[in-house]
């Protein structure tokens, strides 16, 4: 079901955003249009660098004082994903690029995004936390040894071609 929706989405964009055009293009004239478009390229470009590089100066902030850095690293990709839609060509992929430059609408998709996934964290210490949903409440957590290690005695062995 999903892929079919996004498969649909793919074939339709194309065909909205060239009646974007036509649509922009009967009311401002096609010169016009082409300049619209070649100015949300260049403001793409230019917010996409100012934002990406805030981002990730906000992350390496974040990190630098022991903190967790998720937030300011999804918000470099949701950045980089604004930036990208309004360098490509067309009035519906700008609408949801320029959307996404905004701080509060990042917040709010992160928030949905985060609500959805487990963050596993270990710390130079070793200390680890796990931030999210839990599937079942099992953890099973290793250390290097404890699956290096084999047991020349162990039922997984005997049948074993080589042993």
């Amino acid at each position: 079901m999903g892929r079919s929706i996004v498969a649909l989405f793919v074939l339709l964009l194309p065909l909205l955003e060239i009646a974007g055009f036509v649509i922009v293009g009967s009311q401002i004239g096609a010169l016009a249009t082409v300049a619209l478009v070649v100015a949300s390229t260049v403001l793409g470009a230019m917010l996409l660098r100012h934002q990406g590089f805030g981002a990730l100066r906000r992350a390496q902030a974040a990190a630098a004082i022991g903190g967790e850095p998720d937030r300011e690293i999804a918000h470099g990709a949701m950045i980089l994903i604004a930036g990208v839609l309004l360098i490509i060509p067309g009035f519906i992929t700008d609408v949801f690029g320029l959307l996404l430059f905004i701080p509060a609408i990042r917040d709010v998709a992160w928030r949905f995004v985060r609500s959805r996934m487990t963050v596993v964290t270990t710390t130079t210490t070793g200390a680890s936390w796990t931030r999210g949903p839990q599937r079942d409440g099992k953890v099973i957590d290793l250390d290097t040894g404890d699956y290096r290690h084999v047991d020349p005695n162990s039922p997984w062995l005997r049948n074993d071609p080589e042993g």
